[in-house]
């Protein structure tokens, strides 16, 4: 979620399923499922299947924003052997509970996405397709960067020392 305009934009439908909660606090469990290449002709939250138990949902469309800036990541996300595509869904106050926030590629934007304590965020497989597309966007953008470790300034031991009150007057 930069300020700087994407690269490249990856169109795709989520997929969400409700199941059923054990659980006393909750009636039902949400979690998206997966993606779907290109943005359906369906309505967001189109009801696709219900067997009494689970149900599962178009929750709508999103981009995944690619930029120029986060290559590294992105890499590391495919390199992982499980390369996945981070799915956000924020908490509302209606019917549906939950609208769809974010689609990213970026692992560390998806980590960021749980810091707000009521977000589901989800790691789904990503499509060979978008796995595709981001290694082709790797291969044109990324630059290596060399690591450069920052240097400090030595300390002076006589500026941190404390300063008595003989100090002070032999000064003055």
């Amino acid at each position: 979620m930069s300020g700087v305009a994407p690269l490249v934009s990856i169109s795709v439908g989520v997929l969400v399923e409700r199941s059923k909660s054990a659980s006393q606090w909750s009636d039902f469990l949400w979690r998206a499922i997966g993606v779907l290449i290109g943005v359906p002709d369906t309505p967001a939250w189109t009801r696709l299947s219900d067997d009494g138990a689970r149900a599962t949902f178009y929750a709508g469309a999103a981009d995944v924003e690619l930029h120029r800036t986060e290559t590294s990541n992105y890499r590391a996300n495919l390199a992982s052997g499980v390369p996945s595509l981070w799915v956000a869904l924020g908490p509302t106050d209606a019917d549906p509970p939950y609208k769809l926030l974010i689609v990213t590629a970026d692992p560390a934007e998806g980590e960021a996405m749980t810091g707000a304590g009521n977000n589901l965020v989800e790691a789904i497989p990503m499509p060979l397709t978008v796995q595709e597309a981001i290694a082709q966007f790797i291969a044109e953008h990324h630059v290596e960067t060399q690591f450069s470790k920052r240097k400090r300034d030595r300390a002076n031991p006589e500026a941190l020392a404390r300063q008595g009150p003989s100090d002070r007057r032999n000064r003055e």
